[in-house]
């Protein structure tokens, strides 16, 4: 008897082909939650932190130029 013939080999691969199933509706499940997660927490503390970063990075710049613009000498 061939093993495709054999009932309980058959059952079996049902099984497995079952669990297979429900591992990929699960995964497909825990990703949607990952990128829902990822929109509403992460992305938006990355534009605010992003946000922050810039203006102290444009402050310091500002102040840098006063700087320069001060004590530059004319030759």
């Amino acid at each position: 008897m061939t093993p495709e013939a054999n009932p309980k080999t058959k059952s079996t691969l049902d099984d497995i082909g079952r669990e297979i199933g429900h591992a990929a509706r699960k995964l497909e499940e825990e990703g949607e939650k990952m990128i829902a997660y990822l929109n509403r927490e992460v992305v938006p503390a990355i534009r605010t932190n992003s946000s922050k970063a810039l203006r102290v990075a444009s402050d310091k710049l500002a102040k840098l130029a006063e700087y320069m613009e001060r004590n530059t000498k004319p030759k």
